[in-house]
């Protein structure tokens, strides 16, 4: 049969990998780029609906108990009450603008009685210090300006303290809840410039750039490659079917055994030695 050589081991191994491969890009690695590139966009069009927005009181966008929605992301609020320094943290490891960089987060109680965690700004890492020093909040009741965000996924390493500041790894409320005590509603929000309480050093997080990135051409590319991957084996696999493939052993001359190649040598050898004599 043409096709036999399908079933030997090696090529059933090529066959499993570039089946598999394809498999992957076509099902998780493709649609996990196009599902970057949505989110992507849905943060673009949340961040151009904010610049053109108003703000509003927090209890208009996000009820009290509840994390900002998709709807409230980056919508800019304002809140009136007081920020409690005994429940700060400083999110570390971050980056803004390519540099290292400390995130300050505050619980900020407001009028009506519940608590949100503030994102006060962020202080870059300062010489022979391995926290930074940084403005306290003021006391008393202010009005800030922030933009709400959900809640980063909670990192499963657990904050410590640092020369008495209290460090986490992702700005996450139920994290802060659980390392300070303080009741928090989920989700938090980010200041943003010229607002009480933002730090000096560094200031009010940029915010993102408007650009969908590589995410779409990526998933092209994944795509791409699940099918040359496809195409390939299909090209070889007929051109193994054809006669004389490589697999293909029957148009091939066999191969020789020693005693054979001297015994053909040695005949020569007197074939010629016979025609010298005659």
């Amino acid at each position: 049969m043409r096709f036999r050589f399908l079933l030997q081991p090696n090529w059933l191994v090529l066959t499993l990998v570039v089946f598999v491969f394809a498999a992957a890009c076509y099902t998780i690695l493709a649609p996990w780029q196009f599902s970057r590139n949505a989110d992507q966009q849905a943060q673009n069009a949340a961040l151009t609906a904010s610049f053109t927005s108003k703000p509003v009181p927090v209890g208009q966008l996000v009820p009290a108990g509840a994390e900002p929605s998709s709807r409230a992301v980056w919508r800019l609020v304002t809140m009136t009450g007081s920020y409690e320094p005994a429940g700060e943290a400083m999110a570390r490891l971050r980056t803004v603008q390519g540099e290292p960089a400390f995130e300050i987060v505050t619980p900020f109680k407001l009028i009506d009685g519940r608590t949100v965690l503030v994102d006060r700004g962020y202080e870059p890492p300062q010489a022979g210090k391995s926290v930074p020093t940084y403005v306290a909040p003021p006391t008393g009741q202010v009005t800030i300006t922030a933009r709400a965000q959900a809640d980063e996924p909670a990192d499963k390493r657990p904050s410590f303290l640092d020369t008495g500041k209290r460090q986490i790894y992702s700005i996450n409320s139920g994290t802060v809840a659980q390392a300070t005590g303080v009741r928090l509603d989920p989700g938090y929000y980010q200041l943003s410039d010229n607002q009480p309480g933002m730090v000096k050093g560094g200031g009010a997080i940029p915010l993102p750039q408007l650009d969908d990135g590589p995410y779409f051409s990526y998933a092209l590319q994944w795509i791409i490659f699940g099918t040359m991957a496809l195409f390939g084996w299909g090209y070889f696999s007929w051109r193994e079917a054809r006669p004389g493939g490589a697999l293909d052993n029957s148009a091939k001359p066999k191969r020789k055994s020693v005693a054979e190649i001297l015994a053909e040598d040695e005949a020569r050898e007197r074939a010629e030695a016979a025609a010298a004599r005659g």
